[in-house]
């Protein structure tokens, strides 16, 4: 076949790689490779390891275009492998297809025990050889998804957006469960926002999380993500919104107060208008607060739908690390713990650094649990003396308050603001 004399594609060199290592009975880990076409097959077995602690493996597979399985036992093979899937990836994006993970299934392993569900996603920026924990962030079905977009059968549409009308472009991001597209809607001629995310889910509650999204039409704020719909494709939910094409505040790093002041009233009244709702944010962080060229900023990602919330949290195992600590301890949460993550992530932003030493950001967003542990048993971080304006201090340490009925409530909130 041709693409066995290819080699890999010097167009794919800086493309991100993700592949997904199936683990037997138990879903599947995402890795998440900066130097895919570099890659070695031993680095590889050294990631399936860490994944598989218990377990020799000494090979791997994958599935070709029949479903066929081919074996990986060295680097020629893994060659072979890579020019396989990038040609795959230019002939999907060709046809505005989702970009798949590449898939591969590790041999002679035995069952695993207990694993670290708490792990590390990992990122080989600066080569193929440094890695870290992996994280179990892609828990899959175990039907296959190896069907062209025309194949898929829609189940279920909330809104005009369907499949088919859908060119999917570039890849914005990973997280909570899913990854976001930048997309062109065919009949509308507008640029959208697609969060796919796969869920291990029965058709009633496919039903029901359709259901509960219909709020997503009554917001009516400046301050929240535009709702254009969703749609199921097999066990498959996207979520079409609008596209902000400043990306998120986590990629700004250190901003200046003055900034931050205008960002924190933005964000503070999406957060109200989303709570006078009855709806909890659940995942407030910066990379959940957009921004435009035309300077405007609103929040998205928050859990109108309590079942899809609670069916991300099954099929996706992890921790956040802007989590109140009562929620990182099971116990009840409530707009008091939207408002702790609101503190830490402007403490985020004012310091350009997460602001629990222990914790690096470029971990991700699945934290180790010893490390989580010093967010719930040691006092809050604090800000700098002297390097920032008292009212600026005093907003967010009394965010980030340990008992969550002495952080401030709605209305306080903007009065704190308003003296800052």
């Amino acid at each position: 076949m041709l693409w066995l004399a290819l080699g890999p594609f010097p167009a794919m060199e800086n493309q991100v790689l993700v592949i997904r290592i199936k683990i037997p009975n138990s879903g599947a880990v995402d890795w998440t490779v900066h130097s895919g076409p570099q890659l070695l097959f031993r680095d590889v077995l050294d990631v399936i390891g860490q994944v598989l602690p218990e377990a020799t493996t000494t090979a791997f597979e994958y599935e070709d275009e029949d479903g066929d399985r081919i074996t990986v036992r060295s680097d020629e093979e893994m060659k072979a492998m890579l020019s396989y899937y990038y040609s795959t990836v230019m002939e999907q994006q060709v046809n505005g297809q989702l970009i798949e993970p590449l898939q591969i299934f590790p041999r002679a392993c035995k069952p695993p025990g207990e694993r670290n569900i708490h792990g590390l996603k990992v990122n080989t920026r600066a080569g193929p050889s440094q890695h870290s924990s992996p994280a179990v962030s892609d828990s899959l079905p175990s039907n296959s998804l190896k069907k062209s977009s025309a194949e898929l059968k829609k189940i279920l549409a909330n809104g005009q957006m369907n499949e088919q009308d859908i060119r999917y472009r570039d890849t914005l991001g990973h997280g909570n469960g899913g990854t976001v597209y930048k997309a062109y809607h065919v009949p509308s001629g507008k640029i959208l926002a697609v969060k796919v995310i796969l869920l291990d889910i029965t058709l009633e509650l496919q039903k029901q999380i359709m259901s509960e999204l219909e709020i997503l039409y009554k917001c009516d704020s400046s301050y929240i993500i535009g709702f254009y719909g969703a749609f199921f494709v097999e066990n498959r939910i996207s979520i079409c919104t609008e596209f902000m094409d400043g990306g998120s505040l986590d990629v700004y790093r250190k901003m200046p107060e003055h900034v931050l002041g205008r960002i924190a009233v933005a964000v503070v009244k999406g957060l109200t208008y989303l709570w006078s709702l009855k709806i909890l944010h659940r995942d407030v962080k910066p990379s959940n607060m957009l921004v435009n060229t035309r300077g405007q900023v609103k929040l998205c990602d928050f859990g109108v739908s309590t079942q899809l919330v609670n069916s991300i949290a099954k099929t996706y195992v992890g921790t956040n690390a802007y989590m109140a600590p009562e929620r990182i301890s099971g116990e009840q949460y409530g707009i008091h713990s939207d408002v702790w993550s609101l503190g830490i992530s402007f403490m985020e932003l004012a310091l350009g650094r997460f602001p629990y030493p222990q914790i690096q950001k470029n971990q991700g967003s699945l934290m180790p649990l010893q490390l989580l542990q010093c967010i719930v048993d040691e006092d809050s971080p604090v800000l700098p003396v002297g390097e920032f304006s008292e009212p600026f201090v005093h907003f967010i340490t009394q965010c980030m308050r340990k008992q969550p009925k002495e952080r401030p409530a709605p209305e306080e909130l903007m009065h704190a603001l308003r003296l800052w």
